[in-house]
């Protein structure tokens, strides 16, 4: 599949060449290749791009003596999903074949990592138009090479930060997402930088409450018991549900601001940006009282660009894209990306125009992204800074709904560059109450207003509150009491014990004993060992017995007797509870003299010993991080789990399944 991608980018560079005599500067370019709903991805962005370095090609005063092109890596995997294996793979294919001068993209957070760290190996700039995250603004050592031209999660922090300013909050606010900790995770990513930004406000205290679930009753005593100024991030049906629960328990008169991290605008999407629909309105039975909650939110999105350039930009990837990838871009907010993909671009030319002026090598990947940083540029988009860091100042709107129209409006602009604040003339939000909300109520969150504090309690709240503390003091007793004596049974019960007589021998033993004449044998204190036949193959071997009709591995015990103390006892409850499928089950123990030993699930593939001394089995890379991959998963589980150590840990220790699973054994006891 590489193969292919490669062959297709080369002729993609082939077919731009312009013949000009020179070196050229290559670009590789890392984004999806079909997924048209990352606003980075190829048909999206592609367009944009290929317009950048055809402007470049042109200009005889920028960058004389070099002609520009690219070469392309997809960062999909077969699923049509950003992977973070797939890109940098693709990124290394595209180093080794093509050896750029520069990384454009990925776009995807969990894609950008790696190819970020490759890139800083490799000392080349990356320069790319999304990675939100808040981590890639850490430049000090793996992202020092990254350049954003695009939004960054930071700067929504300090949106955030301006808006508390703006209007006095300074002592408390939530961060409330949704997150199933999987795929892009763009909330979690979205509320960071809020959560990072927002203590700098006189050291606010932020509430965060993910959910993956939508139980809005529970959420909304959260918000009750602990702020007043809500961040929300969510799918808009998800978002609009809450409000509704919002609404029903009175959330949205006056007393709490509900702020909709909406960053594309998806809720406000229409046939024509920025025509705006009602993103309250479903068309069903609650859209009344959909509407009146929404007087309690504005809306969080960026800022389109206003200039006469943009506009003319929109257009062309509106037709290349319809013309080269049979995709039609619509309007939104999602086509700033492309612009500032364009803008990374021209971006990235001058710095090497300015370093190669200044005596510089195009080879310094460290000088040429110095030079792009801390500096002002007029691209597609309008005026683009970029900050000391190597991230642009990015603008975002603040829009509110007006209760007359039932539409969201924007009502204030925020400027990245000046950090203020500026309202649109003629307009206004509309609190409900006709009043800013307070960060903090009036008695605190916990009444803790003297002034709302009663002077001393009556006889029946005494008498109340001693009752309730009698009752609770009853039932925690009960607990606790209930919890012992199920304890004591189940030690009491002995459900591991196993009688010899119920453990049959295994012929498995003698079997291999009988291979051949010259055949040796060595434990190296495990329950696995190997056998050496006279051809030179390993054999697994481990003292085996069958158990209930199962084949199970028996470990003897070098004891005359066991005492069953209360620590022995606890030991082998743990033994039986610990559960994973890294870990050999417990089946259970035989204390019965002389045949004193422990019984654990079977692994026929031997011990991870026998195959790395195994000749005849290839343990190529991905064999080997499967393995390691599984100890680790394995270790993780028993260092959490009663047991807490294993204190032997060893190749001989772990066996292998016939799935080719490695599991831990011989741990405990």
């Amino acid at each position: 599949m590489e193969v292919a991608m490669l062959a297709w980018a080369l002729l993609s560079v082939l077919s731009r060449r312009d013949g000009a005599d020179g070196a050229n500067l290559t670009l590789a370019v890392v984004l999806p290749r079909h997924n048209t709903t990352y606003p980075w991805a190829w048909p999206r962005v592609g367009p944009a791009i290929e317009l950048a370095i055809q402007k470049l090609n042109a200009q005889t005063d920028l960058l004389p003596g070099y002609t520009v092109q690219l070469v392309f890596g997809s960062s999909e995997a077969s699923e049509g999903v950003c992977s973070d294996f797939m890109a940098p793979l693709a990124a290394v294919d595209l180093k080794m074949a093509y050896d750029p001068q520069a990384f454009v993209g990925p776009g995807c957070v969990y894609t950008a990592a790696p190819v970020a760290r490759y890139t800083r190996h490799w000392g080349l700039p990356l320069v790319t138009a999304a990675a939100e995250a808040v981590g890639f603004s850490l430049k000090a050592d793996e992202y020092a090479l990254v350049t954003r031209t695009g939004a960054s999660h930071n700067k929504l922090g300090e949106f955030g930060v301006s808006l508390s300013r703006h209007f006095n909050w300074s002592s408390q606010a939530m961060l409330l997402y949704w997150d199933n900790n999987t795929g892009e995770r763009p909330c979690f990513f979205a509320v960071e930088g809020l959560y990072v930004q927002l203590p700098s406000v006189n050291n606010m205290t932020i509430e965060v409450v993910p959910f993956m679930s939508p139980n809005y009753t529970d959420l909304i005593r959260d918000i009750k018991q602990k702020a007043r100024i809500v961040y929300v991030c969510c799918a808009p049906d998800i978002f609009r549900a809450l409000m509704l629960q919002a609404h029903r328990e009175g959330l949205t008169a006056g007393e709490y601001a509900f702020f909709y991290i909406d960053l594309f605008g998806t809720s406000l999407r229409s046939s024509r940006f920025p025509d705006r629909t009602r993103p309250w309105r479903r068309g069903d039975g609650n859209d009344g009282a959909a509407r009146e909650a929404y007087q309690a939110v504005m809306l969080l999105t960026y800022a389109e660009p206003q200039n006469p350039e943009y506009r003319q930009f929109l257009q062309h990837i509106k037709r290349t894209s319809q013309e080269q990838f049979n995709f039609t871009v619509e309007d939104g907010l999602e086509n700033f990306i492309a612009g500032a993909f364009h803008d990374g671009v021209m971006l990235y030319a001058h710095a090497v125009n300015e370093t190669l002026a200044q005596g510089g090598s195009l080879a310094n990947g460290t000088a040429v992204t110095l030079q792009m940083r801390n500096r002002t540029f007029y691209g597609i988009t309008g005026p683009l800074r970029i900050d000391p860091n190597g991230d642009r100042e990015m603008d975002h709107s603040l829009w509110d709904l007006d209760p007359a129209s039932g539409e969201f409006e924007i009502v204030a602009n925020y400027n990245g560059t000046t950090k203020k604040i500026e309202k649109i003339p003629g307009r206004k939000i509309h609190w409900p109450g006709n009043t800013i909300p307070r960060d903090v109520p009036f008695c605190g969150f916990e009444n803790s207003n003297p002034l709302c504090q009663k002077a001393s309690f009556s006889l029946l709240e005494i008498l109340s509150l001693v009752m309730t503390l009698l009752l609770f003091g009853i039932i925690v007793t009960a607990f606790f009491a209930y919890r012992k004596m199920k304890l004591e049974k189940e030690l009491a019960s002995e459900f591991w014990r196993i009688s010899w007589e119920d453990v049959q021998s295994s012929n498995l033993e003698k079997n291999l004993r009988s291979m051949g004449s010259k055949v040796t044998l060595s434990l190296r204190g495990s329950n696995y060992g190997s056998l050496m036949t006279t051809e030179g193959q390993f054999q697994v071997y481990a003292k085996t017995a069958y158990y209930k009709g199962n084949l199970v591995a028996v470990k003897h015990m070098n004891q005359k007797r066991i005492d069953l103390t209360r620590d022995v006892l606890f030991e082998l409850k743990h033994m039986r509870d610990v559960q994973n499928k890294h870990l050999t089950r417990f089946i259970g123990a035989c204390i019965d003299p002389p045949n004193i030993c422990v019984l654990t699930e079977y692994c026929t593939r031997g011990s991870l010993q026998d195959i790395l001394e195994n000749d005849s089995i290839t343990l190529d890379w991905m064999f080997r991080y499967s393995l390691t991959n599984d100890i680790v998963k394995g270790m993780l589980f028993l260092h959490h789990s009663v047991i807490a150590y294993h204190g032997n840990l060893k190749s001989s220790n772990c066996v292998v399944d016939s799935r080719f699973v490695l599991k831990i054994t011989d741990y405990g006891l």
